[in-house]
């Protein structure tokens, strides 16, 4: 029974972690914003949880399983924000099975090698992985469009969408801040080699 239950923990923590790990590519409104972002954490996440949960059982094809409730997880998620009356292109179900399915194929080709398959498999899941969701992002609408049309309330309100107001830039403390942080970044590390040397 511990066996099972310990199956079952790790199978909805680790959709849980692997699904927030990229929230905002997940939510259609800032996906090409931080579509990097996602990419470095989806493959991360996935390779972790999926190898994990594959070396746990042993057998090949479990990854793909993983996957597959990673998928069905967030189609219910997309199925709920449709019911409050949101767009179906509200949520990008990410695209995991294929890339879980090349980890599957590589831990079977080297004969359960946990060695290749964290490698070769890990490697294949990192450059599959943006290819198949940047295609699967291009079959959407625009997601400006729907930012703002349809912003999140869960949204913290620095990061609600909001239409640009011509000569109001100066005005905000984050453009005052990153100008002369980049101002000031040269001449202060400049000086610091100097007393260094």
């Amino acid at each position: 029974t511990t066996h099972y239950l310990f199956i079952v923990v790790v199978a909805v923590n680790s959709t849980l972690l692997t699904i927030n790990a990229g929230d905002y590519i997940f939510y259609t409104d800032w996906a090409w914003t931080s579509f990097v972002v996602f990419s470095i954490s989806q493959s991360t996440m996935l390779a972790v949880g999926a190898i994990y949960y594959m070396l746990f059982t042993g057998v090949p094809g479990t990854a793909t399983y993983y996957a597959t409730i990673m998928t069905i997880y967030t189609w219910v998620a997309k199925g709920a924000w449709f019911a409050l009356g949101y767009p179906m292109d509200f949520v990008t179900v990410p695209i995991w099975i294929p890339s879980a399915m090349l980890l599957d194929l590589t831990y079977w080709a080297t004969r359960r090698n946990k060695h290749a398959a964290i490698i070769i498999g890990g490697t294949l899941i990192g450059l599959s992985l943006p290819m198949f969701n940047m295609i699967n992002l291009l079959l959407i609408r625009d997601p400006l469009e729907i930012a703002f049309k349809y912003p999140r309330p869960t949204l913290p309100p620095y990061m609600t969408p909001i239409e640009p107001q011509d000569g109001k830039f100066y005005n905000s403390p984050v453009a005052l801040g990153s100008g002369a942080g980049a101002v000031l970044t040269v001449p202060i590390a400049a000086l610091g080699a100097k007393l260094n040397t």
